[in-house]
């Protein structure tokens, strides 16, 4: 799909288009409410805009659409009329995810191209209009339709071009084109998420990774015997049950002053996760191609931050490994090494993720010094017990850094809840043999002991561990995102550092 951008300053609609799949889109506000360029069209139309309005189920709410076949005399085949509610109280988010049940509409009514008129949104310029619904639809378009080799053509997307005309279409183009960074880290991260296991494994995915340093990012892979050298015991243990190598990913965007301490990002990679010898059932487990998530959105996000040039010095970390049983696996009951000297006990070898998180965040704060860390992983089901699919769980040992991600998430769409950290709950995963053990007593508490887990690797340094387990893929259509893998993580942590720490 081509996205454009044009001026436009008269009352009238120009256009190219002389298809009957055409479409233009003129905003209406609440209460039928229309724009000035809405007015014109209806006495252009002899009021037909009017009448259809009067006739329909339509108010002007926000995200409320309404079809008019077009006149003989108007050169396209439909007006699409788009609510947009109190226009006074739109945020950019708001515009957004308008641009996303735009492209959503015009493809179910089979248009091939669209104009849209930004025009009416009085909190935001047109040019910021403009731009930003473009971006709410390009987030809405990315399809993984790779292996499909046959598709009827009605479930195909019909769209080719949409234009966007604002009073100043340079303004929106430039404007966008900063958006668009975002977008390319978000489709990077959508793609290795949704790849089969077979195609996107450890040292499959540590490749990807590579290819940042054509953006400038300088990205080192530590392959299983630089990693038993760091005597990262914990990470090795998951992967020793797999044909496919373990790897640590270590990418740097130096983007700020020498003497700065870097941001770190640190990512869960299981690339595919049986569950080990505690093996899972085997309903739904091909969806454990996405365990990975928390890797992906690392991967994605330093392809944001390269991409945009950011005034900023940021590391990204990567624990990939592949968990399965054969007769090398781990087994239930086995002590491991971590890198920071501390034991384990594996309880259930299901457990894990924080096994690799764990060596991942010491090496990260050992070698680094980070300002602060942030990870992400799909760690937990009890998250999605307690959360569903509408937020992520917050944990962290700085309020500061918490409200921060909080607030950021409100703002960009990727929602957080903090939960409560506390030696009542890393009591729970003291082991009688070893220094923890992997899970808690029994079910309570799972996300909760896990973060402790988590915690028992980051020493002093600010920190918080984002459990996606919920948000990292979607079983149904989202305003930015259609069903799939959504790329959880990239917009948020992207904003986080645009708005605090360049």
């Amino acid at each position: 799909m081509q996205l454009t951008f044009a001026e436009h300053t008269a009352k009238t609609p120009a256009t190219k288009a002389k298809s009957s799949k055409s479409a233009w889109v003129v905003a209406v506000h609440e209460n039928n409410q229309l724009t000035a360029l809405g007015k014109a069209w209806d006495k252009t139309t002899d009021g037909q805009i009017s009448e259809a309005i009067t006739a329909a189920k339509f108010s002007g709410k926000s995200g409320q659409f309404l079809s008019v076949l077009a006149p003989c005399s108007v050169p396209v085949g439909r007006i699409l009329l788009m609510g947009v509610g109190n226009a006074k109280k739109l945020s950019e988010l708001d515009v957004q995810g308008l641009g996303g049940k735009l492209l959503a509409q015009l493809n179910a009514l089979g248009i091939t191209d669209a104009t849209i008129y930004c025009e009416g949104f009085e909190k935001h310029t047109a040019a910021e209009c403009a731009a930003n619904m473009a971006y709410g639809a390009k987030l809405r378009s990315f399809r993984f339709d790779k292996y499909r080799t046959k598709e009827k053509a009605e479930d195909r997307p019909t769209l080719a071009t949409l234009t966007f005309v604002s009073a100043k279409s340079k303004d929106a183009a430039k404007h966008y084109e900063a958006l668009d960074k975002i977008a390319q880290g978000v489709f990077l991260t959508r793609t290795v998420v949704s790849e089969p296991a077979n195609i996107i494994y450890p040292e499959s995915l540590a490749a990807k990774a590579k290819e940042l340093s054509k953006l400038g990012v300088t990205v080192e892979v530590l392959g299983e015997a630089q990693m038993k050298k760091l005597g990262m015991g914990a990470l090795l243990g998951v992967g020793q049950g797999s044909v496919r190598e373990s790897q640590l990913v270590v990418m740097q965007w130096k983007g700020g002053k020498a003497k700065d301490a870097p941001l770190a990002f640190i990512g869960k990679g299981v690339t595919f996760d049986t569950g080990g010898i505690s093996i899972k059932p085997a309903g739904g487990m091909e969806d454990m191609k996405w365990d990975m998530g928390g890797a992906g959105t690392v991967i994605g996000l330093m392809h944001t931050l390269a991409a945009r040039k950011a005034k900023v010095n940021v590391v990204g970390v990567a624990g990939l490994v592949e968990n399965m049983p054969d007769g090398n696996a781990q087994r239930p009951g086995d002590v491991v090494t971590s890198m920071s000297g501390q034991t384990i006990e594996v309880i259930n070898t299901d457990a894990e993720g924080r096994l690799v998180l764990a060596d991942a965040l010491w090496y990260t704060q050992d070698r680094f010094k980070p300002k602060f860390m942030v990870n992400l992983a799909t760690l937990t089901g009890a998250i999605i017990i307690a959360l569903g699919s509408s937020r992520a769980g917050l944990f962290s040992n700085n309020d500061k850094l918490a409200e921060r991600l909080y607030e950021t998430g409100k703002k960009v769409g990727e929602e957080l809840w903090r939960f409560p950290l506390g030696d009542v709950y890393d009591k729970q995963i003291n082991s009688y043999i070893a220094d923890m053990k992997n899970v808690g007593e029994g079910r309570e508490a799972g996300s909760i002991t896990a973060a402790q887990f988590l915690q028992r690797f980051v020493n002093d340094v600010p920190w918080a561990h984002l459990d996606i387990a919920g948000v990292a893929w979607t079983n149904k259509d989202h305003d930015l995102c259609a069903k799939g893998a959504t790329a959880f993580g990239v917009r948020l942590l992207n904003a986080l550092v645009e708005e605090y720490y360049e």
